[in-house]
Parts: C-alpha cells; structure tokens; sequence
C-alpha cells in the first residue's frame, strides 16, 4: 500500500480531477462529446500523469535540496523506477488517444506529449516555462475536439474535424492563459514574489473569466464567478504578502480552481448539466489536495 501512496505522491494523483474537463470542455464547444470522449479524457490523464513523474525525475538534485520529502530524493522511488513510470504512462496516453480517436486524436496527442516533455526537460527553468506548459493545456482541450463535431451548428452534416479544432480554439486559449498565470506564480514557490508578478497575474485571472461567461446565462456566470472568486482572492493575499506560504496557497488554488473555469466552458458550450459535473471535481480536489500536494 506505501508502494501505491508513493506512486500517487509521484504523479500527483488527486490533481488528475482538473484534467478530464480539459478534454470536455474542447469536446463541447466542438460539438464533438460523444462515446470517444472519456477515452480520450482517461489518454490526457495519464499523460498528465506522466508529465508529473517526468518532472520529479528531472528536478530530482533540486528537490534533494528545496524538498527533500519528496519521493524520489527522499529515497521511496529510484531515479530510474520515476522515468519509467513517466515514459510507460506516456507510450499508455498515446495508445489509448490513438484507440478511440484514430489518427486525428493522435495528431493533438504526439504533440501534446513532446510538449509534456519539453517542458520538462528543457523549458521549465527558462523564461519560455509559462508558455509552454500554458501550451500543454491548450493541446490538452483542442484533443477532445480532434475526432471532430458529431454535426453541424444546423444539426445536419457534421463539417470535417478541422473545423472542431477551430470552434475548440477560444476554450484551449482560455485555459492556456490561466495555465500561464499558475505556471508563473509557481515559480516563485519557495522564494517568494515580487509584487508585480501576482499583480499581473490576477488581471489575467479577471480576463480568463470574463472569456468564460460568453452569452449570458446563469450556469457559466455563476461557474465563472467561482472561479475568478476564489482563486483570485488567493492571489490578493499573495499582493498583500508575498512570502513563499502564500504564493504556495494561490497555486493550489490555481489548479484545484481550474474544474470550475472548465465548467463555465463547457457549460457556455450548452452542455450545462456536463459543465456542473466538471466544475463539481472542484471541491473534492480542494479536499484530496490536503492528503498529496497537487505541486
């Protein structure tokens, strides 16, 4: 059973809940939710997944000093055993994309997949980090609009699948820009942050909501309002005081947010019952985030 609570501890287990909405919500404004799409919500898992344990493997000499509590360089999982967890979790991810959407889910996968690890191993560290992982979200939302719509805006002929990437495009711009706002506060964990960075940061999270709402309806205002008012107010307490702890908190609150931002658009989509579904992963991942660190 440790074996397992390291493994999880590896891969973040619990911040797995922010990522099928990915998918969903690319799916919805595609007009492509059908029978492939929890497969193709279970492939951007354990590709997450792996991103994850890739990232640990990678940061191992810097964990041993900032935190060495973690599981590889507090000695529970080998160096080895880590990479091969991430790259037997990425050859799975792809398989099952390729599985249930054919050639054009792997089309978003493989790309989605090098930019995992490229992050990882080469764009963490440089100033082009934020962007890139913003990049791994927004191929993570256009994969669950790869196989296509199911039909047309008239309910007819469904037009060809590149025309679902393009309806998909606001809602993976959307949560890549929050995923830059996370990205960049994280890198600020443990020395803290200057003022400027959640200053920007929180305007950004002001604009990303107000992308969410679209036309107005109650489902995805109320979402979107969540959204931007709890993990905004997590961002003003890191204005008020930059130290480590909280910009540590705002993080937290960056990710286990993103459900209910990912509700709003599927939500805005029209598939409202599946947007309260997504954003309902919220809560729960607040709660799963107090037994494994989502960072």
């Amino acid at each position: 059973m440790s074996r397992l609570a390291d493994l999880a501890e590896l891969v973040r287990a619990p911040a797995a809940l922010t990522v099928p909405g990915d998918v969903l919500s690319g799916a919805a404004a595609a007009g492509a939710l059908d029978r492939r799409t929890p497969a193709l919500a279970g492939a951007s898992v354990l590709l997450y997944w792996a991103g994850m344990a890739a990232n640990d493997w990678a940061d191992r000499r810097l964990d041993a000093v900032e935190r060495p509590e973690r599981p590889i360089p507090s000695g529970r999982i080998r160096p080895a055993a880590a990479l091969g967890v991430a790259a037997g979790l990425t050859a799975a991810g792809l398989a099952l994309a390729g599985a249930a959407g054919g050639r054009r889910a792997a089309a978003v996968a493989v790309p989605l997949a090098a930019t995992i690890w490229g992050y990882d191993l080469l764009a963490k560290n440089t100033a082009a980090g934020p962007a890139v992982m913003a990049a791994c979200r927004g191929l993570d939302v256009l994969l669950g609009a790869s196989v296509g719509p199911t039909r047309g805006r008239d309910g007819r002929k469904a037009p060809p699948a590149a025309h679902g990437l393009v309806r998909a495009l606001p809602a993976a711009l959307t949560v890549a820009a929050h995923t830059w706002t996370v990205t960049a506060l994280s890198r600020r964990e443990v020395s803290g942050a200057d003022r400027r960075l959640p200053r920007a940061t929180l305007a950004g999270t002001a604009l990303v909501a107000a992308t969410a709402l679209g036309r107005p309806d109650p489902v995805p205002v109320a979402l979107a309002a969540g959204y931007a008012g709890r993990y905004g107010a997590a961002q003003a307490r890191v204005l008020a005081d930059p130290s480590p702890a909280r910009v540590r908190a705002a993080v937290g609150a960056g990710i286990t947010g993103l459900p209910a931002l990912q509700g709003a658009l599927t939500a805005r989509a029209g598939a409202r019952v599946l947007g309260l579904a997504v954003a309902a992963a919220a809560p729960l991942g607040r709660r799963l985030a107090r037994l494994i660190s989502p960072t």
